[in-house]
This record gives structure tokens, sequence and C-alpha cells, in this order.
């Protein structure tokens, strides 16, 4: 068996060598090496192939949307901002979990969620600027088996944005490392469990954004820690101070926005809530829009710009 292994699979004699003083794996750049990369890229087309061509030219911002918090129906208050006015959207929408959201009732049927869900989308591609950035934190739900994180972005990709990529939000949920649900010990049914998050990143337009080089914040250490796609923040503790089930963490907008904004950019958040975006946007001395369908939550969010 073993004589038939070697000659099926022979091992290489040295799997280690020294090249300028540095020991490295003899066979890997032989293996990860692709001739004529640049060719094969240009051939295959890469995003170019599915993004759209939207218009370069991008509208101000109207003064009174300007720095402050809408409520109302997001589909509707988005309707009345002009084309391409907004550099950075990032938000959390409801997650159809049929969690306590104020006034919103958190669980419709899966076509009823979508559909609502894809008509504001839609909105926020149209007033999204040419080089903006789209940053949509969503969580599947796990126990109807609606991959969420796919659908929303398979959507956006069919209005035509570039998928930069996709960060896991490492939350660290204990608990759920170490608790057993689904079929015990048996592959009848396993129920796949995750300490994790997903915030899905896209561009318009162009993969670059431009911008002013003296508005750039994020600092050295910064960049080489966030662009490691895995992100270990500890969810909002303090969630029911706000009365809302579902915030963010102030640290998680934070890192978005000095990895993929300037200072000064025009920060959306459609489903705003208690305004963590918001809040940190002002914070982190970006411009803001926020927009929420909850009474109570936009109360919330306008007391906390109160520093």
């Amino acid at each position: 068996m073993n004589s038939l292994m070697s000659m099926t699979h022979p091992r290489p004699r040295r799997s280690f060598g020294l090249h300028h003083g540095k020991k490295v794996y003899e066979g890997y750049n032989a293996e990860r090496k692709v001739r004529n990369r640049k060719k094969k890229e240009k051939k295959r087309e890469g995003y170019h192939a599915f993004a759209r061509e939207f218009p370069t030219t991008n509208t101000p911002l109207p003064e009174r949307f300007t720095n402050t918090i809408l409520c109302g129906d997001s589909l509707s208050l988005l309707q009345q901002l002009p084309n391409q006015c907004i550099d950075a959207i990032i938000t959390s929408p409801p997650y159809n979990f049929g969690l306590e959201y104020g006034t919103h009732q958190d669980t419709d049927t899966w076509q009823q969620y979508y559909a609502q869900l894809f008509a504001i989308l839609k909105e926020c591609v149209r007033v999204l600027a040419y080089g903006g950035r789209l940053m949509l934190n969503v969580q599947p739900l796990f126990s109807d088996y609606i991959p969420s994180h796919h659908l929303i972005s398979h959507f956006l990709f069919q209005q035509g944005l570039i998928w930069k990529g996709e960060i896991l939000w490492e939350k660290n949920n204990y608990n759920c490392k170490y608790t057993a649900w689904g079929s015990w010990q048996s592959p009848s049914s396993p129920y796949l469990k995750y300490t994790w998050e997903f915030i899905e990143v896209f561009c318009k337009g162009a993969l670059k954004k431009d911008g002013n080089k003296n508005a750039i914040d994020i600092t050295a250490d910064e960049f080489k820690a966030w662009v490691n796609a895995k992100w270990s923040i500890a969810p909002e503790r303090d969630m029911h101070t706000y009365n809302h089930p579902a915030m963010f963490p102030k640290k998680l907008v934070e890192r978005l926005l000095k990895l993929f904004t300037y200072q000064q950019d025009v920060v959306l958040d459609p489903f705003n809530g208690a305004g963590t975006t918001t809040l940190v946007a002002y914070q982190q001395h970006r411009r803001y829009l926020g927009i929420d369908i909850d009474a109570g939550y936009c109360a919330t969010a306008r007391e906390r710009l109160k520093i």
C-alpha cells in the first residue's frame, strides 16, 4: 500500500529551500504562479462583465437633508433625494426574525420581506454616488434556512454594483459555541451554528473612490489590521438603554467609516434605528442622514447627537 501511494503521489525529496537567505517551500512559487496573469484577467473581464455603467457626475445632497434624522417610510423619503448624492451607506435592515422593533412588525412572509427590502435597496443604489460604497450588515435566519446575505448580495449584484468584499464580524457568541442544537450526534439534521455575522461591501461604478488625501483619518496600524476581513468586535451591550433589540456597536461603524470613507463624506443609514451610524458619522467628522419609520427611535437618535 505504501509503495503504491509513493508511486501515484511521489513525495518531494526536499520540501524547503533557501532563497536569498530565507527558508521557503520549494514548490510554492511554481504552484501559485499564474502565467500571463494580467492577460487572463483581461480575458475573463472580471467585474466588468457584470457591472453597470453609471453616470460619473455626482449631485450635492440638499441642505435640508444634511445632518438630520428623518422619521418616515424609507422608500418614500429616499425617493425625495436626488440621484448620486450619498457617498456611503452603512446599514443593517431588520432581519425578519420576529424581534420587537417599536412599531415595526418583524415577521413577514419572505416574499413580502424581500419585496420591501429590495425596493428600498434599489433606491439606495440610485442615490449612491459614483465611487460610493454600500455596506450592509446582515445575518441569515438559520432556523428558516434562508441565506439572506447571499440573496441580498445577488440582488445588489444584479443592480450593477461591484462586490468589493465580505467582512466576517466575529461576535464571539460563546453560548453558541457550547450549545448543541438540531439532531444530537446524528447526521439526520445537524444544526450549524455561527458566532459571526456578515458585512457585505459593494461599490458603485468603480472600485476606487476619489477623495481629499487630507481627509483620510485611518492610521497605518488600523489599516493593516482592518484589511484582514475578520473583525472580532463584541456586540453592543447597552441596547436596553435605547430599547432596541439589535444594535450594532459603535466600533463596527467606526472601522467601516475610516476604512471606506473620507472625512466630510455624506453617510446614509436608511434603517437608522437608535442612531449608531449617524452618531459615529458625526463623531468621525462625516455628514449624515438617518431615516427610520419609528418616531421613538428617531427621537433617541437625535438625543444621542446632543453631545
